[in-house]
């Protein structure tokens, strides 16, 4: 049986956050906590936002960390219910977003975050109580403003999933102005956790076609336009189509990821200061040959059609010339040239491996890795 749900409003184009208030009395929220992190209110990119909200009551946390624990959610729910708050929006990159979720949960449910987590079976714990939450974006890169899940560092250093139909943005208002001023290096490694998106829903073997051809179309956008939005940010027209295949690539993934996200999940959370956009791209090549081999792959030419949607012609199901192309597309771009680039050593091969056994990306990777094949990838990856 394959489930396709798409559940969310989304609002796509320059000029889109004008929407925000109009948004929050749409779905009842009358008083929002915002949530952003220091460097975007810092950029100017988050009073847009504030702008947007007018006279609407609000208060702001804005001490998300790059990479969102549960510590930083429970400094938020103590702002969210001193302040009165009723409903949560998030302006920001991934982190922003996923700690918006995390404090929708926390907020309106008791017991610690890890509850709640996907691998402790805690997804059908998550209820209809918990705070709606409107999502603005500011990098194109991790999609979760469209996404029912969220990656939060709990107490005891996990970094783990909470996925339910419950968190999914009540509105999702994609503002490509807000990444006009988005760093090129930032810019590259965002791009290219949209692109992993894409390509690794599109490996992924559940039975979803809407979600294929939504995935093969935003890995072609995001191919085509991240050198020039790296190059320059205010190309317009590049910076919209990022945020399309961001968005596009979280639309799919709804079919599940793989063997990219469990490595980079562990990995960030052994060492939370890695970027998960770079991992992600640090990681894809090496599972794109590993996946190869998988029957799902081969039987519906799954690399052959990503390597026809960027260009490569549409004869590889080995996927070297698609691995190839991708560490020239991140060399391109100025990302790390593997892991130890990044400062990864291999004594933490094991606790890497730990972690993405355990990952719930684990199981939906078309070929099931062993120990020693993480080992195999990380090793290829350094």
């Amino acid at each position: 049986m394959a489930r396709i749900l798409y559940l969310t409003q989304i609002e796509i184009d320059f000029g889109a956050v004008a929407l925000l208030a109009a948004e929050c009395e749409r779905v009842g929220i009358r008083r929002p906590l915002v949530v952003t992190d220091a460097g975007v209110r810092a950029a100017g990119v988050l009073q847009p936002a504030l702008d947007a909200l007018g006279v609407l009551p609000h208060a702001v946390f804005d001490q998300t960390p790059s990479n969102p624990t549960e510590a930083a959610v429970r400094a938020a729910v103590e702002v969210y219910r001193r302040e009165g708050c009723d409903g949560l929006v998030a302006v920001g990159g991934g982190s922003s977003i996923d700690l918006g979720k995390g404090v929708a949960i926390a907020a309106t449910h008791e017991g610690p975050l890890a509850t709640y987590a996907t691998i402790e079976g805690g997804s059908a714990k998550i209820s209809e109580r918990v705070a709606p939450l409107i999502a603005v974006p500011t990098t194109a890169g991790t999609g979760s403003e469209v996404a029912r899940g969220a990656i939060v560092i709990v107490d005891d250093g996990r970094k783990l999933g909470f996925h339910s139909w419950n968190l999914m943005p009540k509105a999702a208002l994609l503002d490509p102005a807000l990444t006009l001023a988005l760093p090129p290096l930032l810019t590259a490694a965002t791009g290219m956790d949209a692109i992993a998106h894409c390509m690794e829903t599109f490996m992924a073997p559940a039975v979803n076609p809407p979600a294929d051809g939504i995935a093969l179309d935003g890995l072609a956008r995001g191919w085509a336009h991240v050198e020039r939005a790296t190059r320059d940010g205010q190309d317009r027209e590049a910076r919209w189509n990022m945020m399309s295949a961001s968005m596009q690539g979280a639309l799919a993934f709804q079919k599940g990821l793989g063997c990219v996200h469990s490595l980079s999940h562990s990995l960030g959370g052994v060492n939370p200061r890695l970027h998960h956009g770079t991992l992600n791209a640090v990681f894809l090549p090496a599972v794109v040959r590993f996946n190869a081999a998988a029957e799902s792959i081969r039987r519906e030419r799954r690399l052959e059609r990503m390597a026809q949607a960027i260009g490569l012609g549409g004869c590889d199901p080995e996927g070297q010339e698609l691995a190839r192309a991708l560490n020239e597309l991140n060399a391109r771009l100025g990302l790390p040239s593997g892991l130890a680039a990044m400062g990864v050593t291999r004594d933490l091969f094991e606790r890497v491996i730990d972690g993405a056994m355990a990952d719930h990306c684990h199981k939906t990777n078309p070929r099931i890795a062993t120990r020693d094949d993480y080992r195999a990838m990380l090793e290829a990856s350094m």
